[in-house]
């Protein structure tokens, strides 16, 4: 099977297969929808950029992070540079990993609201400049209707 590039301007591993080619939602799950994946994604988020930090943080095993960071960087999320110092490399976001952010918020309010029990502590993400809770996310229309599943749908291409 050949891979489609990822649209990023990155070719896509020659490993890499599409589980559902014409759905955006299945590629992008396919390219950073894994558990490791999305935690080296907060990680990164939150200023992590080296391999030590990130396979202390996570507790994960040295050969899957190399394996996840190596396809984040494939893919065009994470660019590998060479630090400050000269001495070891760093991955940074890029603009494309950037763009996820909204997708993190999402996932993490998800979470907040359904993934504890009521009054279990967990953390939340808070604004710097007022040190509020960052609001709920909604999807709304230029005139402010609440968008849904019930008043969305799919169109296909061809």
């Amino acid at each position: 099977m050949t891979t489609p590039p990822t649209g990023s301007g990155h070719p896509a591993a020659p490993s890499d297969g599409w589980s559902d080619p014409p759905c955006a939602l299945a590629r992008a799950v396919d390219l950073v929808g894994d558990r490791w994946s999305l935690l080296i994604l907060r990680d990164a988020f939150d200023g992590t950029r080296a391999f030590t930090d990130f396979q202390r943080n996570l507790g994960v095993a040295k050969n899957i992070l190399s394996d996840r960071l190596r396809r984040l960087v494939a893919h065009g999320v994470l660019d590998r540079q060479t630090a400050a110092s000269g001495k070891r490399q760093e991955y940074v976001l890029t603009n494309s990993g950037e763009q996820l952010f909204t997708a993190m918020v999402a996932l993490r309010q998800w979470g907040e609201s359904h993934a504890f029990d009521t009054g279990e502590p967990h953390s939340v993400l808070v604004d710097d400049d007022t040190g509020t809770p960052v609001p709920t996310l909604h999807l709304q229309r230029p005139d402010g209707t609440t968008l849904t599943a019930g008043n969305t749908h799919v169109q296909k291409l061809s």
